[in-house]
């Protein structure tokens, strides 16, 4: 039962395999001589509309070739780590007594999680994590649970094995982005202790907004809005079909003169209320009443002039992530081409993190 493996121990060859609603993203990571990370390769092969629809795998087989496509470019490869979207994990943190024994510890968490699933545990891949000791109290730990339906993990492993893979490790999304912020937050002016880092993640269909101070979250919300709905617009409004539409809002090549103007800018825009709709709801919501930080992610967060504009609006200073600045590269990255794909490669880069796990 307890077999999810989201806090697993090291895998020593493993790459991270994103597979979101839009593409498939692979990285991995090595360690220098200096002790530092390095990006050896990655790869984002596009995924056909459909494939993935609210983080639940529509057509395996698609996926599959999607992986498969992006192996020949990305290279020989054997394990991976794939993830969860959020909304398929409940986490739940417990406090337990200390200093039990790991089959009395199972047998605790199984007892305990049998409260907070609404399911039956034998439909139910497990795993928990001891944090450390409870607070406020004497001879007792804290320790998180997570919990996920098989079908759901089984359908990420599926993909990966279809593709000739082993899926070693599944983790959860929101838990890789925020192993991957940690790397964008050392980057930040005075770097992030004590702050209030919120990260905007702008993908094709979602935007998700999750504040963390000292590497811990303390507010996530997400809704329906993403670079789909820009897509949509350039498709409609140029004739052009969506596949067409998605290449050309990507690339910029064929445009026609006003798309800036007409559309491009007021998506910006949009992101930009958006994400100021988004704090307000966080102030509202909370003791907190101001950001110090804000990271936007995701596919949409390269539009041009997107981080003045979101500083313009909510008035907090903007930075695009990249969590491998500062890393060294293999000869095979094109640093122009990174930067570009960088923000949406935080899953993927979480991911490939779990390769160094202690």
């Amino acid at each position: 039962m307890i077999d999810l493996s989201i806090f697993s121990s090291r895998v020593a060859q493993l790459a991270g395999l994103d597979i979101s609603s839009s593409s498939i993203k692979l990285v991995e990571l090595s360690i220098d001589d200096k002790g530092a990370y390095k990006l050896e390769r990655y790869g984002i092969e596009p995924l056909p509309r459909d494939a993935v629809v609210d983080g639940n795998i529509n057509n395996l087989e698609a996926a599959a070739d999607a992986v498969g496509r992006a192996l020949r470019r990305f290279g020989a490869l054997k394990s991976v780590a794939v993830a969860l979207p959020a909304a398929s994990v409940i986490t739940k943190r417990i406090v337990l007594p200390e200093g039990l024994r790991e089959q009395e510890m199972e047998f605790a968490v199984e007892t305990e999680a049998n409260q907070y699933i609404p399911f039956a545990l034998d439909e139910v891949n497990l795993d928990f994590q001891v944090l450390g000791p409870a607070r406020g109290t004497h001879g007792e730990v804290e320790v998180l649970i997570a919990a996920s339906r098989k079908d759901k993990v089984e359908d990420r492993v599926a993909v990966a094995q279809a593709a000739g893979l082993k899926a070693a490790v599944v983790d959860v999304e929101s838990f890789a982005t925020e192993s991957a912020l940690r790397l964008v937050s050392r980057q930040l002016p005075g770097g992030d202790k004590d702050k209030l880092i919120a990260l905007v993640d702008v993908g094709s269909t979602t935007m998700g907004v999750t504040v963390l101070r000292n590497g811990q979250p303390v507010y996530s919300r997400e809704q329906a809005f993403g670079g789909n709905q820009l897509t949509q617009e350039i498709s409609r409004k140029y004739g052009m079909s969506v596949e067409e539409a998605e290449i050309a809002k990507r690339t910029g090549n064929g445009m026609p003169d006003g798309y800036q103007q007409e559309l491009l800018r007021p998506f910006v825009d949009s992101i930009a209320l958006e994400t100021s709709r988004a704090l307000q709801f966080f102030f509202t919501s909370t003791q907190y009443n101001q950001i110090d930080q804000l990271v936007l992610a995701g596919g949409c967060a390269v539009m041009p002039g997107l981080a003045e504009v979101v500083r313009a609006r909510t008035q907090v200073d903007a930075t695009v992530a990249n969590p491998f600045a500062g890393m060294a590269l293999s000869s095979a990255i094109r640093p122009k081409n990174l930067l570009a794909d960088a923000p949406s490669l935080m899953v993927a880069c979480g991911l490939a993190l779990r390769k160094f796990d202690a």
